[in-house]
């Protein structure tokens, strides 16, 4: 597997709250944070090990073979560190699609799931 990016932030939640996000994001009474583009679908949960681990299916359609793993740990404040890392088995896209594809993990991550939390 070919890294695309890997970035790690903190989020307020705690790891239990931040894992059960990332694997059910559309459940009911959750505040909806996964707001995808035209050109994305909701990722399918490959592997979750609670609660430490996520893998995600792309969120592209035309990068169907990518995938995004995320790592959560305990953060000394209460919340989660979160990493996420974009993988794939094919060839690398180029430095635009690449950048666009971090683009879109950090915006979702760091700042829609981020204030779905009230932060």
């Amino acid at each position: 597997m070919i890294e695309i990016g890997s970035r790690a932030r903190t989020l307020p939640a705690p790891p239990s709250v931040v894992w059960e996000s990332l694997v059910e994001p559309r459940r009911p009474g959750a505040r909806p944070w996964l707001r995808l583009l035209a050109d994305e679908v909701d990722p399918r949960v490959l592997a979750a090990d609670e609660p430490g681990r996520v893998v995600w299916s792309s969120l592209w359609p035309s990068r169907p073979e990518d995938q995004v793993h995320f790592t959560l740990t305990a953060s000394p404040d209460g919340g989660t560190l979160l990493r996420f890392t974009l993988l794939t088995p094919a060839e690398a896209p180029d430095q635009s699609k690449t950048g666009h594809l971090r683009r879109r993990l950090n915006q979702l991550l760091f700042a829609d799931l981020r204030y779905s939390y009230g932060q």
